[in-house]
């Protein structure tokens, strides 16, 4: 069985980590000066490397080389080749337990780790708790927790990742150091999705590439997991393609239609919206995109300063364009045009005609 890109790709160690670079230097740090913590909390959007953070501050602790070899550890970075590391890698560890808590969310499972957490580590490093979906554990089980995360033992670390930080308890959450992880961007994604794809000899044009990024809306796993299933079509992936098999439309062909909704042409919008139909888009979507594509055609044009963040989420070439379409808009029609597709946006949602209410804004605010 083929193993999943998202595994087989997964960092291996921390300066592999994509768009965490605090992150990264704080953990790089403190394994250097060997005072890495006995409680931390990863919390952020999924698939972007909570877990896979959480097993590599496990190798650090249990990583032979470092504890025999101070030179290497200095480098604050497991070798990947010991033992211990190996056994992490490939989740066979039993001085690594991980623990689901959206299925194991009861104070018995709780219980069993506080028994479990006295006993020392098989390999002599540390014995290491990753609680992933912390959110779901019930208050009881929190309760259990609360003095094991207070006074844990000497060589045990407990780590929680969570998407719902919100939802910790306060009793918890100060107890333990806290990380924030943050969406990738999208030309980061791509990077990273161009080398897998030159590694798995996969041949994908560069908008497909984009395209899955952008679809991914900074989660790391979800683009990889795409590019698997888009992988066995077999031959050369194009942009038609992706948008086929996912029903979302290329930012080319959104910033298209953004210029006939500028330039008010409403027969040439009504026309794109014809196709987008015949082709099997998704209306719903592709408004949307839209709505998220004039924000920023706003955004940059009342604040120029915003192209350095934007530079985040799209390439040079396609920050020029959003600014060519700035400068020749006008602010109250933007204003307009953005409230009549968020509406429009709402109302496709529980409509049975899903791209009339976009028709109908355009008709609105286009207007011959």
């Amino acid at each position: 069985m083929a193993q999943a890109l998202y595994r087989k790709y997964r960092s291996k160690k921390l300066e592999d980590l994509l768009g965490q670079e605090t992150t990264v230097q704080i953990l790089k740090n403190a394994a250097k000066t060997g005072r890495i913590g006995q409680a931390y909390i990863l919390y952020g959007p999924r698939g972007i490397g909570k877990t896979s953070t959480a097993r590599l501050i496990a190798k650090l602790l249990n990583c032979e080389k470092r504890r025999t070899n101070p030179e290497f550890a200095k480098l604050g970075e497991p070798c990947n080749e010991c033992t211990a590391c190996r056994e992490i890698d490939a989740q066979n560890s039993f001085d690594v337990i991980e623990i689901d808590a959206a299925s194991n969310r009861g104070i018995d499972e709780i219980r069993n780790l506080k028994e479990n957490i006295r006993t020392v580590p098989a390999s002599g490093g540390a014995k290491v708790y990753i609680i992933d979906e912390a959110h779901m554990l019930t208050s009881a089980a929190w309760n259990a927790l609360l003095k094991t995360l207070e006074e844990p033992p000497k060589h045990a670390v407990i780590i929680l990742a969570t998407t719902e930080y919100e939802k910790l308890p306060p009793t918890i959450t100060s107890r333990a150091q806290r990380f924030v992880f943050k969406k990738v961007s999208k030309t980061a994604i791509v990077g990273k999705l161009a080398a897998e794809a030159k590694a798995e000899k996969i041949k994908i044009d560069e908008p497909a590439l984009e395209l899955i990024a952008a679809i991914a809306e900074g989660s790391v796993r979800d683009a990889e997991s795409l590019l698997d299933q888009i992988s066995s079509l077999g031959g050369a992936v194009a942009l038609a393609d992706v948008e086929r098999i996912t029903g979302r439309t290329g930012l080319a062909k959104i910033a298209e239609f953004a210029d006939i909704i500028i330039r008010k042409d409403l027969p040439a919008a009504l026309a794109s919206l014809g196709t987008l139909n015949d082709e099997g888009g998704n209306p719903v979507q592709f408004t949307k995109d839209l709505i998220h594509y004039l924000r920023k055609v706003l955004s940059l044009k009342l604040n120029p300063d915003l192209e350095k963040i934007f530079e985040r989420e799209l390439t040079k070439e396609e920050v020029s364009i959003v600014k060519r379409l700035g400068m020749v808009a006008e602010v109250a029609f933007l204003v307009a045009i953005e409230k009549s597709l968020i509406r429009a946006y709402s109302e496709m949602r529980y409509s049975p005609f899903a791209a009339t209410p976009l028709e109908i804004a355009l008709i609105e605010n286009l207007k011959l």
